[in-house]
């Protein structure tokens, strides 16, 4: 726990003490994202406190550094923390990078797989909402294949998620193993 919080105190940003409990807005996108999964006869995900940790320090580090400028996506992560930073391309050849970022930031003993919504590119001032992020994702066939377990994800048993919103993002990590912590 010592080296957790250590590591957030580095980045300027205290996680710990936002991932123990949701904001409003995230509170409500867990709930919009399990009544779905309910709807479609899929079990309730667990809220991790890791993957909480690693969606909101995501979403600090997209609003903050920006690191989805360029080439980059809002799955890239800059070199402005303690964690490797990322440059997440349409090709997804970066994809075990990102994937690994539960296990750089955490204790949480398995990779992540993360959907994100939001831009730098655009409309810096918007603040995200749940109802936002989340019809955004149901539109997306790849986003929506995450959160129903379809295609490749339907190999999938989730186990574990975290949800983060801040400015104008949204990262929702979720993991097949259960968080520990």
């Amino acid at each position: 726990m010592k080296k957790l919080i250590f590591v957030f105190v580095l980045i300027g940003f205290s996680f710990l003490t936002k991932a123990q409990s949701l904001s409003s807005e995230e509170q409500k996108l867990y709930n919009l994202i399990m009544e779905y999964r309910a709807s479609i006869g899929l079990s309730k995900i667990p809220l991790s406190k890791s993957l909480t940790i690693v969606a909101q320090a995501h979403c600090y580090d997209l609003v903050t550094n920006k690191p989805d400028l360029g080439n980059c996506n809002a799955h890239s992560w800059s070199a402005n923390g303690k964690w490797s930073s990322c440059c997440y391309t349409p090709d997804h050849k970066q994809s075990n990078c990102m994937w690994n970022k539960p296990k750089e930031l955490t204790n949480y003993t398995d990779i992540g797989f993360e959907i994100a919504c939001g831009s730098n590119v655009c409309c810096s001032d918007y603040v995200m909402t749940a109802d936002y992020a989340f019809k955004s994702w149901l539109k997306s066939s790849g986003h929506h294949a995450v959160l129903a377990n379809k295609n490749s994800w339907s190999r999938y048993d989730w186990k574990a998620i975290g949800i983060g919103i801040e400015g104008g993002f949204a990262t929702v990590w979720f993991g097949a193993a259960e968080d520990v912590n």
